[in-house]
């Protein structure tokens, strides 16, 4: 077998992610297993919204299932296709309605997290359009022979400026957002850093008051809890028509709109999510994608989940054609991630065991037989019909590799068959605490 090939900064990245319970935002590749089918139907979206289609996924599993390495697999590959992303947590304080702006908090947390290729940390938004307003002076420039001195050149720009910007003017609050972009380009030609920043603070919804908002840009429209996701879709538009392939929006840990214990706010917050699920099946939006992670439980529970609707209940509940027939469907709206193969877990752990290895430099010994050994010995403590997750068997395999790189003299039979050894163990649908993972004393 090959030797893998990875930096220490991605192998260091992927072991304290992983031994932490936090799926790793790079390197993701080298431990992706199982999940091929899964994968390519997602795939399949990145091409339909760099077509102009919108798609809507939702990805449902149990803790640990790899809903959240799904999601992060897929913002990477976006991101090296050439779409912008962006990628926030659903909480308490951040939902997709509510009393008390959380509607906006999460709108908030995407900006903030806005991602390309060459800024995949986030915080791109100043890069996207200072990137378009480049390629334009360079167009103007090999087009007409005039220089960014020579008169007529800062006319020429704005018009190229305003053919974008008259494509998302027929859109829901199109022609404010079209304002703002102009005062940002009129801001960054005058080096007036105080139009730039204040057009920056609109486009990230930092603007409490439209007096405040027009004193300012001349606009009379804010961002705001109600119109947040117009401007989603409006940005989706807007980086496809200067030459990225769209916008893809992931949105994890959608059991905390299930928890919610207020009806009418629980029933607001799904509302919200139900017309952008129509929105993006309907056509009404373009270059945008939108994949919401989530457990079983947001998804089913028939008395405070998506199935408690009926019009929930009928655009994702699975069809009696494929429960009966014991398959999987991968193309419907509902991605399910369903455990993995003996085969495929084992995968997984030798491509960490070569990950540990490479890291702390050492050669790596353990056989696919005390691997084999390791996961039964997971399945004997915690009985046959503990449900296991790729999430929890990482955890405790990384905790083993630590212990074993740091005592040399143990062995992994006797590190796991000891007393000592209490691996993870979680329900269904159980919250995971922070110090679940597998304990030892030496």
């Amino acid at each position: 077998m090959a030797k893998l090939k990875i930096s220490k900064k991605v192998s260091t990245a992927l072991i304290n992610s992983l031994g932490a319970g936090v799926v790793p935002r790079v390197g993701l590749e080298h431990i992706a297993v199982g999940r091929e089918k899964e994968l390519q139907s997602l795939l399949k979206n990145l091409d339909d919204i760099a077509e102009g289609i919108a798609a809507f996924r939702f990805i449902i599993g149990n803790y640990g299932s790899g809903k959240s390495f799904m999601l992060q697999l897929i913002r990477n590959r976006a991101m090296e296709q050439g779409f912008v992303v962006a990628d926030a947590d659903l909480s308490s304080s951040r939902r997709l309605a509510g009393s008390n702006n959380e509607g906006l908090a999460t709108y908030r947390e995407l900006m903030s997290h806005l991602a390309t290729k060459t800024r995949p940390d986030g915080g791109a938004l100043v890069s996207i359009l200072e990137g378009w307003i480049n390629k334009i002076q360079q167009e103007v420039v090999k087009e007409s022979g005039i220089r960014p001195d020579d008169q007529g050149f800062d006319d020429q720009i704005e018009a190229k400026i305003r053919e974008v910007v008259q494509y998302i003017e027929d859109l829901v609050h199109g022609f404010d957002f079209g304002t703002v972009i102009i005062a940002y380009w009129r801001g960054y030609r005058t080096d007036d850093d105080n139009l730039k920043n204040a057009a920056l603070r609109w486009f990230r919804g930092e603007f409490n008051t439209k007096i405040e908002a027009k004193a300012a840009l001349g606009v009379r429209v804010i961002i705001d809890d109600e119109s947040w996701y117009d401007y989603i879709k409006l940005l989706a538009k807007f980086v496809a028509e200067i030459g990225h392939k769209g916008l893809l929006i992931f949105l994890d840990e959608a059991v905390n709109l299930y928890q919610i214990s207020t009806t009418v706010t629980r029933e607001k917050n799904y509302n919200k999510l139900l017309g952008m699920f129509n929105d993006t099946m309907q056509c009404k939006a373009e270059h945008l994608g939108i994949l919401i992670g989530g457990t079983t439980k947001f998804l089913e529970d028939p008395n405070r989940g998506l199935f408690a609707d009926a019009a929930w209940r009928r655009r994702t509940k699975e069809s009696r054609f494929v429960a009966q027939a014991g398959v999987q469907e991968f193309m419907g709206p509902v991605l399910r991630l369903n455990p993995l193969t003996e085969k495929e877990i084992l995968s997984l752990l030798q491509s960490l065991a070569e990950i540990h290895a490479i890291n702390f430099g050492y050669e790596q010994v353990l056989t696919n037989r005390e691997l084999k050994d390791f996961v039964q010995e997971i399945v004997n403590r915690l009985g046959a019909e503990a449900l296991l997750t790729p999430g929890e068997i990482v955890r405790d395999f990384v905790s083993v590799v630590n212990i074993l790189h740091q005592n040399s003299e143990i062995s992994l039979g006797e590190l796991i068959h000891g007393s000592s050894f209490k691996p993870t163990a979680l329900g269904k649908d159980a919250s995971v605490d922070e110090n679940d993972v597998a304990s030892f004393s030496l």
